[in-house]
């Protein structure tokens, strides 16, 4: 399996987050819409894909540019603030520090760099990353910005709607009551990374590409008829994520939500993720559209396995099936691509 980062532009606000598992749906999606996405037949693909995944997508994350290089904006580790902190012992000043170091929600990893320690790297939070953004945006964006009052990368916005009872000519009680649809908004030049990993023998980059395009023109998640989701797709470029961590690992930094493999780690730092998943497409208008839920370890968790056998792989976790009644056949990215790292005591 091979790893590359798509760069995603967004052109919308997102109704729903750029997390892997459910990129991944939308993905198979397209395959189903269009066979020659994939070089094998889906339900061959499916069928595969406990022991060969055909394809491993992580969340989507801030890129920023500065004027000698690019950097990652990767979530903070899921670890106790005293494995990636030095704290100071008057209590008082400690308490006043762990509210500080709580709000530090980004890791700032350079392009090319390798992540050797967690203590000796650049946290950030989210008004010190709209501040390293707009540091190397367009003068039009940080006017436009700036007399916005925007404050942060990503923010959230409410949308109200209407629905009109053509009998009465207006809105009214029920079904017809105003309501409010939240949505995260990007910041104007903003840029999101998303690493794939890829089965070279089922899919190729111009399969992965093209999926994506078609993602980003007919809209991702949550009210993409509305408008919401739209992207383009800048460059797609091969990446090794081994040469951004440890030369010498003993942990994985998980880089999506996953289900991670049983009696395979000695110590786990992750916080939960519970997802209720929907069907899209044909399936939402079915009798029962929803999943199973999916209990999983979210997005920058720290696994320590208990040998080293897996960093032979790009990836940990293990599959989700059986979440459906309306499709039996329906899958869950239970994978993820990680970063091997090195966990101090």
């Amino acid at each position: 399996m091979k790893v590359y980062e798509i760069i995603l532009k967004p052109l919308s606000g997102f109704g729903t987050p750029l997390k892997g598992d459910t990129l991944f749906g939308h993905f198979c999606w397209q395959i189903a819409y269009d066979g020659s996405l994939c070089n094998i037949p889906m339900k061959e693909a499916i069928k595969m894909y406990p022991e060969r995944p055909f394809t491993i997508f992580s969340s989507a994350y801030p890129r920023l540019k500065t004027t000698s290089a690019w950097f990652y904006a990767l979530r903070t580790p899921a670890l106790p603030l005293e494995m990636l902190f030095t704290m100071p012992d008057e209590k008082v000043e400690m308490l006043k520090k762990r509210k500080d170091y709580k709000a530090k929600r980004w890791m700032l990893v350079e392009k090319g760099k390798r992540i050797n320690s967690f203590r000796d790297a650049q946290f950030v939070n989210d008004h010190e990353l709209f501040e390293r953004f707009i540091a190397n945006a367009s003068m039009k964006t940080r006017k436009a910005l700036r007399q916005s009052g925007a404050s942060r990368f990503a923010f959230n916005f409410t949308q109200s709607h209407n629905t009109i009872n053509r009998i009465t000519g207006t809105t009214g009680e029920g079904g017809f009551a105003p309501f409010a649809v939240g949505q995260v908004v990007f910041a104007p030049e903003s840029e999101l990374v998303v690493f794939a990993g890829i089965d070279e023998e089922m899919i190729s980059t111009k399969q992965l590409s093209l999926a994506f395009e078609r993602i980003g023109a007919t809209g991702f998640g949550k009210d993409a008829s509305t408008g919401l989701g739209r992207f383009k797709i800048g460059t797609v470029e091969e990446i090794d994520l081994e040469s951004m961590g440890n030369a010498t690992p003993n942990a994985c930094y998980t880089l999506a939500p996953c289900v991670p493999q049983k009696n395979c780690f000695n110590e786990v730092f992750f916080l939960p993720f519970t997802r209720f998943g929907r069907h899209g497409d044909v399936f939402a208008k079915s009798e029962n559209p929803f999943k199973a839920p999916v209990l999983m370890a979210d997005e920058a968790a720290v696994f320590k396995p208990k040998k080293s056998d897996v960093f032979k792989k790009p990836y940990i976790g293990m599959p989700v099936s059986g979440i459906s009644k309306t499709e039996p056949g329906t899958i869950a990215q239970g994978y993820s691509l990680y970063v091997p790292v090195k966990m101090e005591a």
